[in-house]
């Protein structure tokens, strides 16, 4: 439910050329990707109209040669129009829009002594409130005659809709929907009565019990031809947001789906608001990597995920980061963080980078075996190392361990052991990347490549042997 029903093409009629002028000229700035056309007389409206289609209309309460209102009315009695968003703007209607305003077909009305500015913002809040008509039906039909009335008449108003006879085709689709696979749907419109094992009782029960879909994620209204209210109860207790009765009637029925998308409009709205802000809470704002409190949150989920395996935990800092804050300013020392932050993202998708704290970094590196780790880790160091971000040298230090190699241990553990093996790298130079192989004995990267090159498990060994006794603790 992305698009717009207010887009594409806009009709203004007014008398005053001013007036046309500005409120064409609020109508594109606050409507993207809109064609507006302007017209100063009632005739000349309803010929423009009569010719073409548009997605809304905004007219002056007096004209030229009809009063507005007459303009309404006669708008919606052309058959593409019927329906057609009309807002009247006026200074002075207050009393007779709220007696007449309904019966003209008026769909709101904006007070322009208010100033032409609030305009937009007025669009801006309509559109949001007159959207609603745009979705994906999941229409379950099993009479050809029925479907071949309706389906033309939801496509008239904007609506894709896929049409299947039966309550077990429709059952796969969600089913599929809801796996991730095939076609979203914004609203089921189902016959209650239908051929073959599943009705459309039975498939309102599934989508309920045993898809779990609420009806604010997955509104269903159901068609009838029993008029019998206890029917019409159990509907409800079933999981129905609503119902209509054969014959259909067609402002009914498009009144009933308006309101069901509404539902549904705001239900993903509230998701994606949600989506954000758990986005935003488990970020870090300056580097754009995951935070520190993500880290606590999944990173065991993450180390314990066998597609992940072999999992590779490392943590990285910046070298004399210091350094570069106190001479350059932390201004500079920010964009130096956010420009490795950028690195990681682009760099390493597969990976996952999270601010750990100051300048340091840590990063799971999944489904990464040992050779190919010591291959990644070092060009990493390497790229960092021409990185040159505003023209400042900065290189980092690496330490890293295969969790593969410790099933036993957790993810903290795991750090705590990288945190050891970094602790060797900057003891030993920094700009270089330390591997450990358990509590006692930390080896330099080339060691490590050495060995495997060799066909050896990296395992500790007395000739390899660096102890690394001054680590920090995790």
């Amino acid at each position: 439910m992305t698009e717009s029903v207010i887009s594409n093409r806009i009709l203004v009629v007014d008398r005053s050329a001013v007036s046309r002028e500005l409120v064409a000229r609020m109508l594109r700035s606050g409507i993207h990707e809109s064609e507006v056309i302007t017209c100063k007389s009632g005739a000349e409206a309803l010929r423009l109209i009569s010719e073409r289609h548009f997605d809304l209309i905004t007219t002056a309460l007096m004209l030229p040669d009809i009063d507005g209102l007459d303009l309404c009315q006669r708008i919606r009695q052309i058959s593409n129009h019927h329906y057609t968003p009309v807002v009247v703007i006026s200074g002075d209607a207050d009393t007779r829009l709220l007696k007449e305003g309904y019966a003209a077909g008026v769909t709101d009305y904006f007070d322009k002594s208010q100033g032409y500015h609030a305009f937009t913002k007025f669009i801006e809040e309509f559109d949001k409130r007159n959207q609603w008509l745009v979705g994906h039906i999941l229409y379950v039909e099993d009479s050809k005659t029925v479907a071949a009335m309706t389906i033309p008449i939801l496509e008239k108003h904007g609506l894709t809709v896929t049409h299947v006879t039966s309550a077990e085709e429709a059952y796969n689709l969600l089913n599929g929907m809801r796996h991730g696979r095939g076609e979203e749907f914004d609203l089921i419109i189902s016959d209650f009565y239908l051929e073959f094992d599943m009705t459309g009782g039975d498939l309102l029960h599934a989508i309920r019990a045993r898809m779990h879909y609420s009806r604010q994620e997955l509104p269903v209204l159901i068609i009838t031809g029993d008029e019998d209210t206890e029917t019409q109860v159990e509907l409800f207790h079933a999981g129905a947001n609503d119902f209509i009765v054969k014959p259909l009637v067609e402002e009914i029925m498009m009144a009933r789906i308006r309101s069901l998308l509404m539902i549904k409009h705001q239900y993903d709205t509230l998701q994606a608001q949600a989506r954000d802000m758990e986005k935003i809470s488990i970020t870090d704002t300056l580097t754009g990597v995951y935070n520190r409190r993500f880290l606590m949150d999944s990173g065991e989920t993450i180390r314990q995920d066998a597609e992940s395996q072999p999992l590779w935990v490392s943590i990285i800092d910046i070298d004399h980061f210091k350094h570069i804050n106190d001479s350059q300013g932390h201004l500079i020392g920010d964009h130096v963080l956010a420009g490795l932050g950028k690195l990681f993202l682009r760099k390493i998708p597969d990976a996952t980078p999270v601010r750990f704290g100051g300048e340091e970094f840590v990063l799971l590196f999944p489904n990464l075996k040992p050779r190919d780790a010591v291959t990644r880790l070092e060009k990493l160091r390497r790229t960092v190392e021409a990185l040159n971000p505003y023209k400042i040298p900065v290189t980092i230090s690496i330490g890293a361990i295969d969790a593969s190699l410790h099933p036993e241990k957790s993810l903290n553990e795991l750090i705590k052991l990288a945190d050891q093996a970094l602790y060797a790298a900057k003891e030993n130079g920094r700009n270089r990347v330390y591997i450990a192989v358990d509590e006692e004995q930390v080896i330099p990267i080339e060691e490590a490549a050495r060995l495997m090159l060799a066909g050896e498990k990296l395992a500790r060994t007395e000739e390899t042997k660096v102890v690394a006794n001054n680590s920090r603790l995790y």
